[in-house]
C-alpha cells in the first residue's frame, strides 16, 4: 500500500487502490465482466429481498404499498414477547390466566392454539401457540399479560414499530384479523424481521420449530420453507386473510449470508412459497456478503507533519460488511480523502478523513478514516525544519 495516498492536494481523494493489494489491475480483469440478471417477475402485491448484515436491498417491488399484514402481525406481538423477557419483566415460566376474550372459541374460523378459558398456561407455551401455530387466542392471552388489555398493547406495538423505524406501519390488534388502519409493508416487515433476529435471538430460535402440540392436539408451521432441502431456511411466518390474501415473511442463510424475504399478498399458499424460493435463490446465487476490511486494521499510513512521528498509520474502527454482486470482489477498489493536512499533535482514534469502497466507479460506501496512534508534538528542531519543508509543499 502507498504510503502517502493523499499526496499533495490533501482535500482531493487518493489515488485509487484495491483492497487486495494491487495498485494496478490489468487489462483482461477490466474486461472481465460478471453477468447479473434482473430479479425474478414476483406475483405478489408488494415484496423485498434484502441482506441481514448490510441492509441493502437486492431485490423489491411496490415495497412501501400500504398492505393488510393478517397474522405477519405477530411478528411484532412475538418482538415485544422476547423483550418482555429479554429484560425480565416476565419469565417463560409465567402463568397466565386464560381470560374470555382469549377463549379459543371467540377465534372460530381463524387459527388458534385451543386455549380454554379460566385454565393457566405458561408464557413458554403460549409463545410457541403464537409462532408454530399462529394461535390467535394465545396472542390475546399474552397481550393482556404483558400490558393488561389488548388496546394497550396496541399503543405498546406502535411504540416498538415508531423505534425501529416502522414509519408505514399501524396496529390495532395483537393477531392481524383484518381491521379498518391495521395496515404495514414489506420494507416495514423486513425491518422487523431483522430487529427479530438481532435484537433476541433466543425468541427467533422458536421460527423454526416444525410441529406444536397443545390439548393434546398437534398443528404443523405453516412456513412450508422449513422443509425444503434446497434452502436453510429458520424462520419466519406467514400470514392469511381474504382481505390481504397469502403472505410470507422467510430468512434462510448460506455459508455466511443471511437474507430476508417478504412477499405479500399471493394468491395462494404455494403461490407465497414459489415467490419466496424465487428470491432467496436469486440472492444467494448472485450476491455476496463480503467484509473486505475489520476494524482495526491498519489500511495505509500517511504523512504527519510537526510531529515526533513522520507516518500515522490509518483506518476504520468498525468492519466493513457489504453486499455485491457475486464474483465482483477483485474488482472491488477503495480510496481515501483526507479533510485536512495531518500536524501533530494528533490523538488516537481521531478522525481525519474517509474511507470510499467503490465497485465500477461507483461509491457503495464510505466510513470515518481515522488514526491508530497517538502523534504527540516533535522537538522544536524538527517542527522547524517541517515548517520549512511545507513551504515547499504547499
Amino acid at each position: 500500500m502507498p504510503k502517502n495516498l493523499a499526496g499533495k492536494r490533501v482535500f482531493a481523494r487518493s489515488k485509487i487502490i484495491t483492497l487486495f493489494g494491487s495498485l494496478i489491475i490489468s487489462a483482461s480483469a477490466l474486461a472481465q465482466q460478471v453477468i447479473i440478471p434482473s430479479p425474478p417477475e414476483i406475483n405478489a402485491k408488494g415484496y423485498i429481498l434484502m441482506d441481514y448484515t448490510t441492509g441493502k436491498v437486492i431485490a423489491e417491488g411496490n415495497a412501501d404499498t400500504l398492505l393488510a399484514p393478517a397474522s405477519l402481525t405477530k411478528m411484532m406481538t412475538s418482538y415485544i414477547i422476547g423483550q418482555e423477557i429479554k429484560t425480565g419483566n416476565i419469565s417463560k415460566d409465567d402463568k397466565v390466566t386464560i381470560s374470555e376474550n382469549a377463549w379459543a372459541k371467540n377465534f372460530p374460523e381463524s387459527s388458534k392454539m385451543f386455549i380454554e378459558v379460566g385454565t393457566e398456561v405458561s408464557v413458554d407455551l403460549l409463545n410457541q401457540g403464537i409462532i408454530v401455530a399462529s394461535g390467535n387466542d394465545a396472542c390475546v392471552a399474552m397481550a393482556e399479560h404483558i400490558a393488561g388489555s389488548e388496546s394497550a398493547f396496541a399503543d405498546l406495538m406502535n411504540a416498538h414499530a415508531e423505534q425501529l423505524g416502522m414509519n408505514s406501519s399501524f396496529f390495532e390488534n395483537s393477531h392481524g384479523l383484518d381491521s379498518d388502519s391495521h395496515q404495514t409493508t414489506p420494507r416495514d416487515m423486513a425491518t422487523l424481521a431483522i430487529a427479530l433476529i438481532r435484537d433476541v435471538p433466543e425468541e427467533y430460535k422458536v421460527y423454526k420449530q416444525k410441529s406444536f402440540t397443545y390439548n393434546n392436539i398437534k398443528q404443523y408451521n405453516r412456513n412450508s420453507l422449513l422443509w425444503d432441502k434446497s434452502l436453510n431456511v429458520d424462520g419466519l411466518k406467514t400470514g392469511h386473510t381474504s382481505k390481504a390474501g397469502y403472505s410470507l415473511v422467510t430468512s434462510g442463510t448460506k455459508n455466511d449470508m443471511r437474507l430476508v424475504t417478504v412477499v405479500m399478498g399471493t394468491e395462494s399458499e404455494r403461490a407465497r412459497k414459489v415467490e419466496s424460493k424465487k428470491l432467496l435463490n436469486y440472492g444467494f446465487r448472485f450476491f455476496e456478503t463480503i467484509t473486505p476490511y475489520h476494524a482495526g486494521e491498519k489500511f495505509a499510513a500517511n504523512r504527519v507533519w510537526m510531529g515526533d512521528r513522520e507516518e500515522v498509520d490509518l483506518g476504520i474502527l468498525v468492519d466493513t460488511p457489504i453486499t455485491i454482486p457475486r464474483g465482483q470482489s477483485k474488482n472491488l477498489k477503495a480510496n481515501i480523502e483526507l479533510d485536512r493536512q495531518l500536524t501533530a499533535p494528533l490523538t488516537k482514534g481521531e478522525v481525519v478523513g474517509k474511507l470510499f469502497l467503490q465497485l465500477d466507479g461507483q461509491d457503495i460506501a464510505n466510513y470515518p478514516l481515522v488514526t491508530l496512534q497517538e502523534v504527540n508534538e516533535g522537538g522544536m528542531f524538527s517542527r522547524l525544519v517541517d515548517y520549512v519543508k511545507l513551504q515547499f509543499v504547499n
